[in-house]
């Protein structure tokens, strides 16, 4: 049975994980003109990015430091940025990262999941 610290971190990372994928899908293919255009998708980036960013700043130091790779303080920093300067938010800034560096940030956290769960199999969002 998994501690319940363990428990929590496994949560935070699928938090994460999730936040990431549902990023990936709002953006899509779309360009930051369409993402800018469409307000309810435009906030759904944001709160998705705030959750991200909120979850990445709860997982503890030590699970961080086992897993260096994963962009713990960039995820944390776009937070702070959204949550206390959201009316000043590039959504160029978004779209890119969305299309640049959460590829890279779901695989990885991905593998961090299951080897934290110790599954065979990658987890799966849902």
């Amino acid at each position: 049975m998994r501690s319940p610290s363990m428990r929590r971190e496994l949560l935070l990372l699928r938090e994460m994980r999730d936040a990431a994928l549902a990023i990936r899908e709002l953006v899509g293919g779309r360009s930051v003109e369409q993402v800018e255009a469409d307000g309810i998708r435009r906030s759904a980036l944001l709160w998705h990015f705030t959750v991200l960013g909120e979850a990445a700043s709860q997982v503890p130091p030590a699970t961080k430091s086992a897993e260096p790779a994963i962009a713990w303080r960039a995820a944390t920093r776009m937070r702070n940025r959204i949550v206390h300067g959201y009316w000043d938010i590039d959504v160029a800034t978004l779209v890119a990262t969305a299309a640049d560096d959460l590829p890279q940030m779901i695989a990885q956290l991905e593998r961090f999941i299951t080897v934290l769960d110790g599954d065979d199999e990658p987890d799966q969002p849902g």
